[in-house]
């Protein structure tokens, strides 16, 4: 397989076997390029994602004056300006089709004295940015946005900007990690709400690099307490593998008889993996190996072998820990016995595609059968029975890396294969999944 191949049939699959490993996580990866550059002195990172999308984050934060640079495979150096040192880019920032690089960058230049443009893919320029708009306006940023609160945009940073008490209106990371980054080089706290926890990343590495910050539970919800304008450490980072990656290979050795498949140090963090639980309640048979913690990070082998799988009704709170595993899980959804019930995804509607519309009329086109409701799917799966579409059906990912890949593993439990009309962007996040997903299979 190529990756850069526009069009791709995936056929049907043997057995998954042997041990993997998948590239290192997307959000920590974009984390530790951001905290590098704002700590003083050299940041050492070890199993860096090397995706478009990180590497965006990774040019963002050179074109503001970060010595960012590849050593080897994974292995990078930043050496940071501290905090408040950024400077003013001469270009607009490009953000790729990476909504975390946007979100993130402008809470980080929310709090300086710059301006500038934020641009991406046609993808991305679709996507609604109001909800990191608002409380950094809060803040003192000024915005000019297209119509919509979305991509392009022009910025004005707020130096000094003002602390503010933030409870997120929908759970976000990215809102939450933005409010935070602004709230490095904002004097005095900064606070976010959170009434439903996401995943907790940001505030794990922002501790690890010496920021000030607390987390208490008050009144039910999560608080988190950031003091600005303290000095952040230099660090050496080893970024463990993405769960969201691992996702596709623990649901394809769980549909496909025979498979015995080990992906090796795969992130664990309980805000992230909520898939694995999913999936297990279920009845995958995913063993967790030689747990771990490796950079204040959670990590396990998981050893996955086939299982035949039940439909279940997905609890929405587990929704935060895994919201871009949705898609693959309604492949393995397609498959169980009986019916799989989604709810309190309304999140899906606004990522690189409609994941909700996508999935649905892709699973469709592969002989599924779905109901599309407006905060979820149903899902009746065919009780391990190949997806039998017709022989030419061709799925529409709308740009969407993670569709391409859910689509690709259906492809391996389909009878007559599975075409996806461009897997370009797979590259986005997870640039060697093709060349692995060959390598298990054979």
């Amino acid at each position: 397989m190529n990756a850069e191949t526009a069009s791709y049939r995936f056929a049907p699959s043997g057995p998954l076997r042997g041990a993997t490993a998948v590239p290192g996580d997307k959000s920590i990866s974009h984390r530790s390029l951001i905290l590098g550059a704002c700590a003083v002195g050299e940041t050492r990172i070890a199993g860096l994602l090397e995706g478009q999308d990180v590497l965006a984050t990774a040019a963002a934060m050179r074109a503001m004056g970060a010595d960012v640079e590849r050593l080897g495979e994974g292995e990078w150096r930043v050496h940071g300006l501290g905090i408040g040192g950024l400077l003013q880019p001469e270009a607009a920032i490009d953000c790729g089709n990476s909504g975390t690089s946007a979100r993130l960058l402008m809470g980080l230049v929310a709090s300086h004295g710059i301006t500038t443009s934020f641009v991406g893919d046609a993808s991305l320029s679709k996507r609604p940015m109001g909800r990191v708009i608002e409380p950094l306006s809060l803040m003192g940023a000024s915005f000019t946005p297209s119509p919509g609160g979305r991509f392009p945009l022009m910025l004005e940073g707020a130096h000094p900007a003002v602390p503010i008490s933030y409870r997120l209106p929908v759970a976000s990371a990215q809102v939450k990690s933005a409010v935070l980054l602004a709230g490095l080089n904002t004097p005095g706290i900064t606070t976010v709400i959170e009434p439903v926890p996401t995943r907790d990343h940001s505030e794990r590495m922002l501790r690890g690099f010496g920021a000030q910050l607390e987390v208490a539970e008050e009144d039910g919800a999560r608080v988190i307490r950031l003091t600005g304008q303290t000095d952040l450490q230099p660090q050496d980072i080893v970024v463990p593998g993405d769960p969201s990656s691992a996702a596709f290979f623990m649901v394809a050795a769980t549909l496909v008889e025979g498979s015995d498949l080990t992906i090796r140090n795969v992130g664990m963090n309980p805000t992230r993996a909520g898939v694995v639980g999913v999936l297990r309640a279920m009845g995958a048979n995913i063993e967790e190996i030689d747990a771990r913690e490796v950079g204040g990070e959670p990590v396990a082998d998981l050893r996955v072998r086939h299982a035949p799988l039940t439909g279940i009704a997905v609890d929405p709170t587990v929704a935060p820990s895994m919201i871009d595993e949705f898609p693959v899980l309604f492949v393995a959804a397609a498959l169980a016995q009986g019916t799989t019930v989604t709810r309190g995804l309304e999140e899906l509607r606004v990522k690189e595609s409609d994941r909700l519309a996508t999935m649905a009329a892709a699973l469709e086109a592969v002989g599924a059968r779905v109901e599309e409701n407006e905060d979820g799917l149903t899902i009746h799966g065919t009780g391990g029975e190949p997806l039998r579409g017709s022989a030419n059906a061709r799925v529409k990912t709308h740009l969407d890396h993670r569709i391409a890949m859910s689509m690709a593993v259906a492809g391996l439990v389909s009878r007559d294969g599975v075409e996806v009309d461009d897997t370009s962007p797979i590259a986005t996040s997870f640039p060697n999944f093709m060349p692995l997903l060959d390598e298990v299979t054979r």
